[in-house]
């Protein structure tokens, strides 16, 4: 008996020593494992980037052709005929107004003359570009178009008229597209003393006569 107790005491010294062994040599036998705590990190939300859309500050409300005309007469400084799909019309300049040369019912104004000679040295027989403005109707009521004037090169001639001082701004009735650049192109050239605004010429005034 007392062999028999010696003998299991024996084996389980000899079991305790070998699984002490095993466990150290190879850890992944440990009987109780250990806890493994796995962090998981957010992924974080994208929000997405809204890139604000401009908002224009101005309407555009004026149509230029891109058709070429021939300027066949100048009228006065503010009317010209040109030549449209083989029809001869006439074109009232939006925006200005010229001393008068043509009207029956008036003497010939101060700076008249001027006007016109200065409108035929730029738009007579030349090829131009017309834009019409949708603030304004498309004729007057004398049937005349209503438009804007370009040369090939650019120049805006309702404005050039203005600020050199051949023609006053002129309003019919509601604003038009070009209103503001065209009342600060006026003041320039009164600023200036620039033709019809010269006091050796008519100092501004519409109804000196020549």
């Amino acid at each position: 008996m007392k062999n028999l107790i010696k003998s299991k005491k024996f084996r389980l010294i000899i079991g305790a020593i070998l699984f002490l062994t095993l466990t150290s040599m190879f850890p992944e036998f440990k009987t109780e494992p250990e806890n493994i705590t796995q962090e998981i990190i957010p992924t974080p939300t994208t929000i997405p980037t809204i890139v604000p859309t401009a908002i224009p500050t101005k309407i555009i409300e004026a149509s230029k052709s891109s058709e070429l005309v021939k300027v066949t007469k100048i009228v006065d400084g503010d009317t010209i005929k040109v030549e449209i799909n083989n029809q001869i019309e006439t074109v009232r300049l939006i925006g200005i107004d010229t001393p008068e040369t043509k009207d029956p019912r008036k003497t010939v104004q101060c700076f008249g003359k001027e006007a016109s000679e200065k409108t035929k040295e730029l738009l007579e027989n030349k090829m131009v570009r017309l834009e019409a403005d949708s603030t304004q109707t498309d004729r007057d009521k004398y049937s005349r178009l209503l438009r804007y004037i370009y040369l090939t090169d650019g120049t805006f001639i309702n404005k050039k008229l203005i600020e050199e001082g051949f023609a006053f701004e002129y309003t019919y009735q509601i604003p038009y597209l070009y209103q503001e650049e065209f009342k600060a192109a006026q003041k320039l050239a009164e600023t200036n003393n620039l033709g019809l605004w010269n006091e050796n010429s008519c100092g501004g005034k519409r109804d000196k006569t020549q």
